[in-house]
């Protein structure tokens, strides 16, 4: 294989287009791609054309903190700690929120007997946890489910609100009003 292949179903292999020749959309689009075939490269332990795809796709400018973040995966993967360490590093001054990259380095930083720092990242990763959650996207499957599941609860305050209505104009018929 040589070269980029831009077809769909194609694997991404460098050099990528120029990135000067594409839309913004084209090239967010395109970084996606990129991630998505580097995890599936890391997976199958094929460290070396994931880092050198990812290392490509930062020429793009998009999604800096992801490829920093999945850079750290495959050489932690790879077994090269230093560079993991560099990588998440990066990956957080890109996205300082970005509580996995902090949770990866902390467990780079234990692994090279850092214990303190370890300690240290692990806690502020919990805490980017709880305070920035990561936002999900329900499938239309689930959107319908909940949907389902919800109109009955959104119909309690109603009725309470309308029986007590009902129950202030019953007390003022009654009392003769």
């Amino acid at each position: 294989m040589a070269g980029h292949q831009s077809g769909e179903g194609k694997d991404l292999v460098p050099p990528l287009p120029d990135p000067s020749e594409l839309t913004a959309s084209e090239r967010k689009e395109l970084v996606g791609r990129v991630l998505e075939r580097a995890e599936a490269l890391r997976r199958e332990k094929r460290h070396k054309e994931a880092i050198d795809l990812l290392v490509d796709a930062l020429r793009y400018g998009e999604e800096k903190a992801a490829i920093y973040f999945r850079l750290g995966n495959v050489y932690f993967d790879a077994g090269d700690l230093s560079r993991a360490e560099y990588a998440y590093q990066r990956a957080i001054q890109e996205d300082p929120h970005h509580a996995s990259a902090h949770h990866n380095l902390g467990v780079v930083y234990r692994k090279q007997g850092r214990i303190s720092e370890s300690v240290k990242m692990l806690k502020k990763a919990r805490r980017l946890e709880i305070r920035y959650p990561k936002k999900v996207e329900l499938t239309p499957e689930q959107k319908k489910l909940i949907w389902h599941a919800a109109w009955p609860m959104m119909l309690v305050p109603l009725v309470l609100l309308a029986l007590v209505f009902f129950l202030a104009w019953l007390v003022g018929r009654l009392s003769g009003r």
